[in-house]
Parts: structure tokens; sequence; C-alpha cells
């Protein structure tokens, strides 16, 4: 299992942190990962997410802020709503936790931008929210299959939403990611995963145009 997986990392991770009822707030967020129409914004993506940051942690200006905000950044997810309205939502139960736990208000701030910087709507600002956005979207550049298996459970998580609606929405939103002048906003994530990500935008993208053709 990754680092962050288990209870007890959690809890000794909170500790670090002075962050109060660990035992309480992880119960939450594992049955909030847990609900039933989650197929992809699940606890195993937050894990995968965990494994980037590892890699990238003496990059980071505070990495442990960085975990704490991507611990959150999904808590919060109905595919009925807007995405970034799940978000704002997100930010205000970390905000909420790390206020019950009497964090500093600097930390508090910084961990609410950096969940915030994941609804990848306005250019990431500062190495750290760099990082969380980049490790955010490290599955554009995954392996053809792992890209295809995303796809799929996104699909499902948006099962309500009739076909041809959502081949059009869906491919709208890799379009957006297809035309950013570099997907990923560290040097790091660029040189590992920017090439395959691009690569598998344009061939979901081509997919879903010619199924909408046939359609």
């Amino acid at each position: 299992m990754p680092e962050g997986g288990n209870k007890q990392i959690w809890v000794n991770f909170c500790a670090g942190l002075r962050l109060e009822n660990p035992q309480i707030v992880w119960d939450d967020l594992i049955k909030r990962y847990s609900e039933p129409h989650r197929h992809y914004h699940t606890w195993q993506h937050v894990l995968d997410g965990l494994a980037e940051l590892e890699e990238v942690r003496f990059l980071a200006q505070h990495p442990d802020e960085i975990r704490l905000a991507y611990y959150f950044h999904d808590a919060v997810y109905d595919p009925k709503d807007k995405d970034s309205a799940n978000v704002d939502r997100s930010a205000d139960l970390a905000v909420d936790v790390m206020s019950k736990a009497k964090l500093p208000k600097d930390v508090i701030a910084r961990v609410k931008d950096l969940i915030l910087a994941t609804k990848h709507d306005v250019p990431p600002v500062g190495i750290d929210a760099e990082l969380i956005t980049d490790i955010d979207l490290a599955i554009l550049g995954k392996s053809e299959k792992e890209f295809d298996e995303y796809e799929a459970k996104i699909r499902l998580e948006y099962a309500f939403v009739e076909e041809k609606a959502f081949k059009e929405g869906r491919r709208k939103v890799l379009e957006k990611f297809l035309a950013r002048p570099s997907i990923f906003s560290t040097n790091y994530f660029f040189k590992k995963y920017e090439s395959q990500a691009r690569a598998n935008l344009k061939r979901s993208i081509l997919r879903l145009s010619l199924s909408e053709v046939r359609e």
C-alpha cells in the first residue's frame, strides 16, 4: 500500500501537524471516498497521488500541506454537481477540520488554496500548487491501458448522463486540456507524462468524435 494509505501513517501524520481527532477524520474520509457512485474518485485515487507526491517532496515548499490537501481534495464528490462546486465543498470541509484543530491560519489558507487549485480552471501559482495539480492530472499521462480504464470509470460515474451528451461534454473537457501550451506545470511531470498525455487525449478525442459521427 502506498505511503499514506494505512491508518497508523495517517495518525502519525496528524500528530506531526498537531491535527486532533485523527481517527474521526480518517473514518469520515474513508466513508466519503467509498461512496457507491464513485469509480475513479476513490481512495485509490488519493493513494496514487500520495505515491506521486513522495517522488517530488524535495521540490515542494510545504510538502505536508500538499499531502493534507490531497487527502481532502475530492472528499466531496457528486458527479451531478459542478466539479468546481465539489472542490469548493471539499476545501470547506478541510478548513472546518483544520480550524477545529486550531492549525495556524496561514497553514489553513495555504491548504485551502491548494485544494481549490485542483479545479484546474486557472494556471496554478507557486510550486506547491503546480505540484498538486500535476499530481492530480498524472492519470492523463499513464499507459494507454491505465488511461482507458480511467475513462471507463469516469463514464460509470456519469452513468446518469445520456450517451450522446456525455460524449460531447467529455470531448470538450479533454480538448481544453489538449489545447494548453503544456498540460503539466513542473518540469518533472512534463518530462514524465506530457508526451503520453497528449497521445492519450488525442486518441480519446478521436474515438469520441468518431462515435458521435456514427450516431
